[in-house]
């Protein structure tokens, strides 16, 4: 038995230290039936947990000078990559723990159950980033995944949200179950589930009596891995989830699952499915036009915010496909550059959601909007931004992401694909301005002010609408540390 390593201790310090909480504060409110018995006691250490786990992260990359390292015997990956998308996916739990706080409050939930879920699902999407074996990757989306079912549900008192995730864990477990198959079959035909191993084996699989078993195999890797990005055919779950869920968890699923989820699909097609590259882009440039098309217009028709939201956000995920397409450096960083304007862009019109909610699913009506220019102009201004972005107008960071997604795909030769994301953007600007007509030139039937006393929810919504201008007008800066993320990976094989 070779002898234990603690320095991997050390390395896997960040993911121990906020499954740990996560835990610890589900222990807390079992046995005492809440820190305190108080919402704001449970928010700050989660917020705390949150943050000592960034340090954490910083501490460990410093470590290792941002240098790439394997451990857990070549199962876990750290590197710049990793180490982004870890710190995103820390500052949208943390965004969500302040959008959560007045839903918590007002709704009577308890608060413990709720933020250790958070802390939990975040732990194993941080396990996701650094996966570099596929049952490591899935053991990391299993957790992220039961804990997003939980929260989806957590308006226990309300039919739609039980609908929602009892929707979102059938067809969540089918697409595991898929997933798992499709490892299972590139197992028996590779004899190996690390990464690079994998890539190694495969072409001599693929062309051998295994072929047949290989491509079934990636196959149904890669549509258990478009399901969890809401990528079109497997978006089925996700308007009805994101309309069902209490809407900070929406938004949360919108950037935090969703980011992800897309940090997985890259590591698995730009190291264990690189040889197979020239097959796998076609099926991912179909995906991307589909999800462009349906997304778009399916939006088009929407009156629910939320459901209007959903359907963008599967739109969204076919613009980041793009960069994926293009397996070039340009393509992948413009793809961890978009996923920051997103999140940002996306947390912060689902928090103008949550200021206007009122007896929980109110306020995502597109007529709740009417008048809000008279009634809030500062929040319906946000607001405003907030569409711009979404739309690709400048200047935002949508539209730099986008410019960026484009041309990406274009250096690489699917013109067709970035012409269909340049027209389904313009198509966008119906629904996302639809919304604006309400705000500005329709008069308000309503009488109930504006819950703009909600310090918090306001300094977030603020924040990302300030964080969205400054990726529009002083991207530079942004895209120089994307690509220093992907320096010293082997992300792009030579």
């Amino acid at each position: 038995m070779p002898p234990v390593d603690f320095t991997e201790f050390f390395y896997l310090a960040p993911e121990i230290l906020l499954a740990g909480a996560g835990l610890l504060l589900l222990l807390i409110g079992t046995l005492g039936g809440g820190i305190g018995g108080g919402n704001r006691l449970a928010s700050v250490f989660t917020l705390l947990s949150l943050g000592l786990t960034a340090i954490a992260l910083l501490l460990v990359g410093q470590s290792l000078a941002w240098e790439r390292k394997l451990i857990l015997a070549d199962t876990f990956v750290l590197d710049g990559f990793s180490f982004y998308w870890k710190m995103l996916l820390l500052m949208a739990t943390g965004f969500t723990v302040f959008l959560s706080y007045r839903f918590i409050e007002e709704g009577r939930y308890r608060a413990t159950e709720y933020y250790s879920l958070l802390l939990l699902a975040t732990a194993g999407m941080m396990f996701m980033a650094s996966g570099y074996s596929l049952l490591t990757i899935w053991i990391g989306l299993e957790t992220m995944a039961l804990a997003s079912y939980i929260l989806a549900g957590y308006f226990k008192r309300e039919v739609r949200s039980n609908e929602a995730a009892l929707k979102y864990f059938i067809l969540g477990a089918l697409s595991s179950g898929i997933l798992l198959y499709g490892i299972s079959l590139l197992y028996g035909a590779t004899g190996t589930v690390q990464l690079a191993t994998l890539a190694e084996r495969l072409p001599a699989a693929a062309s051998g009596e295994m072929g047949n078993l290989v491509v079934l195999g990636w196959i149904l890797l890669a549509a258990g891995l478009f399901f969890k990005v809401s990528a079109v055919p497997f978006h089925i779950w996700t308007p009805d989830v994101y309309v069902g869920a209490p809407t900070p968890i929406t938004a949360w699923l919108a950037v935090a699952s969703k980011g992800a989820s897309f940090a997985i699909l890259v590591r698995i097609l730009y190291e264990g499915l690189w040889p197979l590259a020239v097959d796998w882009q076609w099926i991912v440039a179909i995906v991307a036009s589909a999800s462009m098309i349906w997304g778009n217009l399916a939006a088009l028709t929407q009156d629910n915010v939320k459901r209007m939201l959903a359907y963008s956000s599967i739109a969204h995920a076919g613009y980041v496909l793009l960069g994926v397409l293009a397996v070039s450096r340009v393509g992948l960083w413009s793809v961890i550059f978009y996923m920051l304007a997103y999140t940002f862009i996306t947390l912060g019109a689902f928090g103008t959601v949550i200021l206007l909610e009122r007896r929980e699913y109110a306020g995502e009506v597109a007529s709740d909007y009417a008048g809000l220019s008279k009634r809030a102009p500062l929040l319906a201004a946000m607001m405003l931004f907030f569409m711009l972005a979404l739309t690709g107008i400048p200047p935002t960071g949508g539209f730099v992401g986008k410019v960026y997604l484009f041309a990406a795909a274009v250096q690489a030769g699917w013109t067709w694909v970035a012409v269909i994301g340049v027209l389904t953007s313009a198509v966008s600007l119906y629904y996302y301005f639809r919304l604006v007509v309400f705000m500005y030139l329709k008069d308000s039937t309503s009488v109930t002010p504006v819950p703009l006393q909600a310090r918090a929810l306001v300094a977030i919504i603020t924040i990302c609408a300030l964080a969205t201008l400054v990726l529009g007008i002083l991207p530079g800066p942004f895209i120089a540390f994307a690509q220093q993320s992907i320096d010293a990976t082997h992300l792009l094989q030579p």
